[in-house]
């Protein structure tokens, strides 16, 4: 469990990125803080993991404060996933997953063969293991970053905007196989977005924050969806969107779900 005290940060120069912010996040769970530029929400990701340091405030993992904890040692024990990936160019894929393993005393070898296997967890041929970062797609690296974060068997993921930087086809199969593994797994993760749509496939709860990191609104997808809170949030995850109005239609039979302008969205399962 993750727990966020009144957290404070402010940098010299700037208005708060979050004030007095508060928040569980239960085990087992994914939590999604989705918001715009500005919202805190990646520097309340990185209190987690200590690469951000509150001003005030605390971050607590099982009731133990992060700040206790060794920054290195913290760091190796959580999974985090950035944007653009973050392997190191000059390492071989296998070893870029294997490089926290190593670190914290697997033999090489052991470690090796663990990170051929999340490879093929992740979706993706064990054979990708000997090419390098470069050598790969950009959905194909998102994927390799999720095998790193996982290499050391973390109970933490942290994930900053993980598949924003891929094409809408590729994100959707990189969401889907995070909605996989996490069935799987049942990780604890944060996982940041700007995407309402990302937010609410991907949450047991979602987050919307305001501007320096204050919460508009917090419950499960359908919660937020039916009932936002105040005019901010119905605007945000377009609640009054054509898309968003979905009614029923017979076609030879079947029950086809269609938007308020009348385009199929799905077919409903009898």
């Amino acid at each position: 469990m993750i727990e966020f005290e009144t957290v404070s940060k402010t940098y010299p120069g700037h208005p708060a990125a979050v004030a007095d912010f508060s928040l569980v996040v239960p085990s087992h769970t994914t939590v999604v803080l989705v918001g715009s530029s500005g919202s805190g929400k990646s520097t309340l990701l990185r209190t987690v993991n200590r690469m951000v340091e509150p001003t005030s405030g605390r971050v607590l993992i099982d009731g133990e404060d992060v700040r206790d904890r060794d920054p290195v040692a913290l760091r190796r024990s959580i999974g985090y996933v950035l944007q653009h990936g973050g392997l190191l160019p000059h390492r071989s894929v296998i070893d870029n997953i294997a490089t926290v393993p190593v670190l914290n005393g697997v033999p090489k070898r052991r470690a090796r063969t663990a990170a051929g296997e999340l490879l093929e967890r992740v979706g993706l041929d064990p054979k990708v293991g000997s090419r390098y970062p470069g050598q790969l797609s950009g959905g194909q690296q998102q994927r390799v970053g999720v095998a790193r974060a996982l290499a050391a068997d973390p109970d933490i993921l942290l994930m900053d905007e993980p598949f924003g930087a891929v094409d809408p086809i590729m994100r959707r199969e990189l969401q889907e196989e995070l909605l996989r593994l996490q069935a799987d797994l049942r990780k604890t993760i944060v996982f940041v977005t700007h995407d309402i749509d990302e937010a609410f496939l991907l949450g047991d709860e979602v987050v919307v924050l305001r501007e320096g990191g204050v919460i508009a609104q917090r419950g499960t997808p359908a919660e937020i969806l039916g009932a936002p809170a105040d005019d901010f949030v119905r605007d945000f995850v377009g609640a009054d969107r054509a898309e968003r109005e979905l009614h029923t239609t017979e076609v030879d039979g079947r029950t086809i779900a269609v938007d308020a302008t009348g385009r199929p969205v799905g077919v409903l399962a009898s």
